[in-house]
């Protein structure tokens, strides 16, 4: 199944941009006539007929519409520092876009070594997840911010979530993912609403774990491994879907 992007989309007529457009009409030699299917970015699926096969302002007449296509039953929001090589946290947003997450947050902690996040190429590669892995969701990457900003503005309405690498505590001391995942309950007519926080290679501080704490976040562990950045944060996003994936 091909998908391809707009939000150019008005009195049933989807309009695709250039580089779409070329994708479809060139690369992939639709024309006039043709059945094609179009997300949004917002979970909405747009089955259309080829209208106007041009390499440069493809349109598109809606058919039919399929509302939240390859979505999950749940909102998670990922908080993870960018790691100082690119291609890893690369890796993570593929992943975490191909399994199921809604929103991404670049948070910035003391121990943190890369501070700036390139938001159109990593859009990029957001996008071509989401298709990809057939989701009409696309999920947003919002503006870094710092650890102890992120910690104090999540609403405590959510299961808030901090997982580190702290080795002067035992593991026993803190959840595991999955045991506070299992724990968490919510009534039948309720999203569930999950935060997680990962923090950069070099881990939090002694601070901001201490401020975390202080706000009742819930402090976990991923299993007795040490892992990566990217890793840790693929794993709590898994760990998610899985637990409230039929």
């Amino acid at each position: 199944m091909e998908l391809f992007f707009s939000r150019d989309i008005q009195a049933g007529v989807v309009r695709l941009d250039p580089e779409e457009s070329a994708h479809c009409v060139k690369v992939l030699r639709h024309r006039e006539g043709d059945s094609i299917n179009i997300i949004d970015g917002r979970g909405g699926l747009y089955q259309c007929r080829l209208t106007t096969a041009d390499t440069k302002k493809a349109e598109a007449m809606v058919e039919s519409y399929t509302e939240a296509f390859g979505g999950h039953p749940y909102r998670l929001q990922m908080a993870v520092s960018p790691t100082k090589n690119n291609s890893r946290y690369d890796w993570f947003l593929e992943k975490a876009t191909e399994i199921g997450v809604d929103t991404i947050v670049p948070v910035l902690g003391e121990h943190s070594e890369r501070r700036v996040i390139n938001t159109g190429r990593t859009f990029k590669l957001i996008l071509s997840a989401a298709k990809q892995s057939l989701k009409a969701f696309v999920p947003q990457l919002l503006a870094p911010v710092s650890v102890k900003t992120y910690l104090a503005q999540v609403p405590k309405e959510k299961l808030r979530l901090i997982a580190f690498c702290d080795e002067e505590l035992d593991i026993s001391q803190r959840k595991s993912i999955v045991e506070a995942l299992a724990e968490y309950t919510v009534p039948e007519d309720q999203i569930p609403d999950i935060s997680i926080l990962i923090g950069p290679e070099g881990d939090f501080s002694a601070e901001e774990v201490g401020l975390a704490m202080q706000l009742g976040w819930t402090p976990v562990h991923i299993g007795p491994s040490r892992l990566r950045t990217e890793t840790a944060a693929v794993t709590s996003v898994a760990a998610v879907y899985l637990k409230f994936i039929k």
